[in-house]
């Protein structure tokens, strides 16, 4: 049995956001979330809450115990993109694009 929890359009650069996403996959739900509390980014912040979110769902819609729960699957997606422009030198327009993520973490019954 597994249960899932997603956040979209966050954001968060789905680049940052992978090489948080690749240290908590495989782990135990409660060594994942030590990791992210000692992680200073906002990707962590945001991967813990999508990892709350998931390890409550676990425990209220499928009853299983929070402390044999792993991280089966972390995944970043790109979200949709905001593209800003600015003025740039002689009279150019400058890119400056937006980036957004959506986060997908699925914990599962060892």
């Amino acid at each position: 049995m597994e249960a899932r929890a997603i956040a979209k359009t966050l954001r968060v650069s789905p680049i940052k956001a992978r090489l948080v996403a690749t240290l908590i996959r495989g782990k135990s739900a409660n060594e994942a979330l030590q990791i992210l509390n000692n992680k200073n980014s906002k990707s962590a912040r945001l991967t813990k809450k999508v990892l709350d979110s998931a390890i409550a769902n676990a425990v209220n819609n499928h009853e299983m115990n929070a402390d044999t729960l792993y991280v089966k699957e972390a995944r970043v997606d790109a979200g949709p993109v905001m593209k800003r422009h600015m003025f740039d030198s002689r009279s150019h327009i400058g890119h400056k694009d937006r980036r957004t993520s959506h986060i997908i973490i699925v914990v599962a019954n060892r």
